[in-house]
């Protein structure tokens, strides 16, 4: 079973901890392969994040738990990509 092969999040975290932290621990999670962690914006007090996560059979509750952990929230799930293979977007003329 493939299960989750991609997420896309849309993530609010404090400053502290580093981008690097977040980054790290996601990836050590079982069935992560990588993570690409970007920055959208940033105030006074913390930053938002694009974050993609791909794997094989990836336990969404188990990264969410690791983001809360580290102090940050999850807004929106962006992008889900599950089955055997990565099915990547087409552009469409309504695009």
């Amino acid at each position: 079973m493939a299960g989750l092969r991609r997420l896309v999040l849309d993530v609010l975290k404090p400053h502290e901890p580093s981008n690097v932290i977040l980054a790290l621990r996601l990836s050590e999670i079982e069935n992560v392969d990588g993570v690409n962690l970007s920055l959208s914006e940033m105030d006074q007090n913390t930053e938002t994040l694009k974050i993609t996560i791909v794997g094989n059979n990836m336990d969404f509750e188990k990264i969410k738990k690791v983001i809360e952990e580290l102090g940050a929230v999850i807004h929106s799930v962006d992008e889900i990509v599950a089955g055997n293979v990565i099915v990547e977007r087409v552009k469409t003329e309504q695009d």
